[in-house]
């Protein structure tokens, strides 16, 4: 056939179109699976009606697919398994809930079963589904396997077959459909403000508010646009989910593509927490903590969630160890660090970033110093406080990790240090080796 036109397999390209292709049939139902390399498997139990019906759906999906240059078979059925024998050995586009005539006509191949099994029971005269379907099942189940009473009965509708959605399914939705595309980023802020007002009474009604919402918009060519917020905290009002896909779409800027138009928008409510409302501000109406809310939310939209950052306390006693920075969206605050009664600072304010080496002089090996250099400057001290043992985290650090023996130093000109000994004297080392931590105030 010299008109044959031949290339490589690529699989990976293969996998991403059909990847693809499943994020375009989450415009029909959430719940879409990717089976094998060919298939895409849709629960539409409550979804067909918003189509006109089964076969309205079902035109819809193979016409928009072979718009975009793609053949598609299809075929609605009670059943993964009836659905799939008719895609690949049948004609029906419909099964009837509960018919099973139609599967009982086609080959064994449609059970889904491997070809050594096909084989296996085209050798003894078994060559339809209805030629297996009421045999006693013992002697089948002996010589081909359970496997095949299992496939058998999946197609039939006697044993329920679990569908495994390829993106988890959002808690709450919300969507809008146009029977004309909208292309202006007006439209579009409308329409999420829209999405956003639905989607309130849904939270109030679980005594719940949005913390990650996702919005997607469907090109009419099948592409999908996928937008993510994250909220501080939990939040129901409408402006402010509306204000936060605002900041994403003006960081999109060029990057946003139209192409011509959308045809479908939707806003899916992630995660959620409990809401607490707060009381609001009689003159400014504006409910308390909203204000540094909004500003970290429109900080997250713009510049990218993990990047804006707040100090979040670590359980761990290594000082500097014990408290750092994580994303705001994780944040969910935690205990200040422990003072004494009498208000003394314990602790200094500054830690550097590495503990670093000093020079040191002590009247006694396992004593506190009376002279170091730190950074080449020499320093006398005048007064000490200490010490204060830290032991190690064995098992982070390894047992061979030492102890430290922290103090608290003033020198001549009263400035006041953070230092330590790393190691006890002759029970872990010969040498200590001294390092400077932080600074007081």
């Amino acid at each position: 056939m010299p008109s044959l036109e031949c290339h490589e397999q690529d699989v990976e390209a293969d996998a991403a179109l059909l990847a693809a292709a499943a994020t375009w049939c989450d415009r029909y139902t959430p719940l879409v699976a990717i089976d094998g390399r060919d298939g895409l498997l849709l629960d539409i139990t409550g979804c067909a009606h918003l189509f006109g019906g089964e076969t309205a759906l079902l035109e819809d999906i193979e016409t928009r697919l072979r718009l975009q240059g793609l053949q598609a078979r299809s075929c609605a059925a009670d059943t993964a398994g009836a659905a799939w024998a008719m895609t690949h050995y049948g004609k029906a586009r419909q099964v009837a809930p509960g018919d099973s005539e139609p599967v009982l006509s086609l080959p064994l191949g449609s059970l889904r079963i491997d070809e050594e099994t096909v084989s296996g029971l085209a050798r003894v005269g078994l060559r339809t589904v209805g030629c297996i379907a009421y045999m006693p099942r013992a002697p089948l189940a002996a010589r081909f396997g359970e496997a095949l009473l299992e496939r058998l009965d999946q197609a039939l509708g006697r044993e329920e077959e679990a569908l495994s959605p390829r993106l988890p399914v959002a808690p709450l939705m919300s969507e809008k459909r146009f029977n004309e595309p909208i292309v202006h980023e007006d439209d579009i802020r409308r329409t999420i403000l829209l999405l956003a007002r639905n989607a309130v009474p849904l939270l109030e009604q679980r005594g719940l508010g949005a913390r990650v919402l996702a919005l997607k918009l469907f090109r009419t060519d099948g592409e999908v646009l996928s937008l993510t917020v994250h909220a501080a905290n939990a939040m129901r009002a409408p402006e402010r989910i509306r204000a936060l896909f605002d900041e994403r779409l003006a960081a999109l800027a060029d990057e946003f593509d139209a192409g011509f138009g959308f045809d479908l928008l939707r806003l899916d409510i992630i995660e959620t927490d409990p809401f607490d409302a707060a009381q609001g501000d009689m003159l400014s109406r504006t409910a308390a903590g909203e204000g540094a809310g909004a500003l970290i939310d429109r900080l997250g939209a713009r510049l990218g969630p993990e990047r804006v950052r707040a100090f979040a306390y670590a359980d761990t006693h290594i000082p500097e160890r014990r408290s750092g920075l994580i994303p705001v969206i994780r944040h969910r605050g935690g205990d200040p660090a422990p003072q004494p009664a009498d208000g003394a600072a314990t602790r200094p304010i500054f830690l550097l970033n590495r503990p670093e080496p000093l020079e040191v002089i002590a009247e006694v090996p396992d004593g506190p110093p009376i002279r170091f250099r730190w950074r080449k400057v020499p320093y006398a001290v005048l007064r000490s406080e200490g010490p204060e043992r830290i032991a190690c985290e064995w098992w982070r650090d390894g047992r061979g990790a030492l102890t430290r023996d922290y103090f608290r130093i003033e020198d001549e000109n009263g400035y006041r240090f953070w230092l330590f000994r790393h190691g006890l004297y002759e029970r872990e080392t010969a040498r200590p080796r001294w390092f400077m931590h932080g600074l007081f105030a």
